[in-house]
């Protein structure tokens, strides 16, 4: 069917009041909406993930579940504004789309999607290619694991009161990353910090908050990292609702990407708990079995015991097999981390 345009598109939403654990948002319409869906008949129910875009813009990614990786139902793109929404499907605006014309504008082979929140409540319909209606509740995923307390045997690496356990990659510089209320640190400048004391084998538990970023994209939004011995980064980065690569929040840098993007929206607590077992080396120094990971991410197994085959980009260097601390990359954004500690391997 055609569908009359008016460039617009996409929104949903209005938050509910937000956990203890998790930080006010800067966007009240961003994250997870879950509810019905009925399109020419079929009822089906929805999950989106709304992406914020800046200037009351938004993309909306439909999925069936939020438990199951893709694939994307519907993918849309538009605006919210005094309580109204009003996006389309993202599709290229090229003349092949275009289907007719009037005096008001062009007819383009599309849905829109409109309708009016209220309460955390998005009401609406879908008219054009496809008709039918939806109902959608905001909702909130929390990480199972935030707030984890060390064990009695585990090093505390930072529990908000100072930066003594870590030092600068720049060798006699200071530490400049900023402290913060509530037992918080940021990024800050002066480069990446690690570790003063150094570990083999162990567990580790951070937790780490996303700057909300809206007009930034890719490796430009939200960019961190967590190395662990220095020298494998499992990426910290604004990649919620996308695809979930290898250079995306969760990924092996390069290496793997997560079983299932868990990665929250920014401004929300969300933890990384891993088991890494280091590299194995033969009498004569040289390695005999590559380091193992398993990465829990906001409480979903991302990577079971997997292999690493050799040190990341961005590594502070490649002795792999001898211990080394746990280093934080400086990426430029500012990033928070919390709760940091390690329970050595014996």
């Amino acid at each position: 069917m055609k569908i009359q345009t008016l460039f617009l598109a996409t929104g949903l939403l209005t938050v509910s009041a937000l956990g203890q654990q998790s930080t006010p948002p800067a966007d009240h319409f961003m994250g997870d909406w879950q509810g019905q869906l009925t399109l020419n008949g079929q009822a089906q129910p929805a999950a989106v993930y709304m992406i914020p875009l800046g200037d009351s813009r938004y993309e909306a990614r439909f999925v069936a579940d939020f438990a199951k990786r893709g694939p994307y139902l519907f993918r849309l793109r538009g605006t919210i504004r005094d309580g109204q929404f009003r996006f389309m499907d993202d599709i290229p605006f090229d003349v092949s789309r275009v289907t007719g014309t009037t005096d008001q504008g062009v007819l383009l082979d599309a849905s829109l999607w409109s309708g009016n929140l209220k309460d955390g409540a998005a009401q609406g319909t879908v008219a054009g290619r496809r008709n039918g209606q939806f109902e959608l509740k905001q909702s909130q995923r929390i990480s199972p694991a935030i707030g984890k307390r060390p064990p009695a045997d585990a090093v505390t690496l930072f529990d908000g009161s100072n930066l003594d356990a870590w030092e600068s990659q720049k060798a006699g510089q200071p530490v400049k990353w900023k402290l913060l209320p509530g037992g918080v640190v940021e990024v800050a400048g002066g480069g990446n910090i690690s570790s003063k004391e150094k570990f083999g084998d162990h567990q580790l538990h951070l937790e780490f908050c996303l700057p909300y970023m809206p007009r930034d994209f890719g490796q430009g939004r939200g960019n961190s990292g967590v190395y662990l011995q220095s020298r494998y980064e499992v990426q910290v980065l604004d990649s919620y609702g996308l695809e979930g690569a290898d250079n995306e929040c969760g990924g092996i840098y390069q290496v793997a990407k997560p079983l299932v993007n868990m990665c929250a929206p920014p401004r929300q607590w969300q933890t990384y708990d891993m088991t890494f077992h280091a590299a194995k080396l033969d009498e004569n120094g040289k390695k005999a079995a590559n380091a193992r990971i398993t990465v829990i991410h906001n409480g979903v197994v991302i990577h079971e015991n997997l292999e690493l085959p050799g040190v990341t980009g961005g590594a502070a260097n490649d002795k792999e097999g001898q211990p080394a601390g746990l280093m934080l990359q400086d990426h430029g954004n500012p990033v928070q981390y919390r709760n940091i500690w390690v329970q050595k391997i014996q």
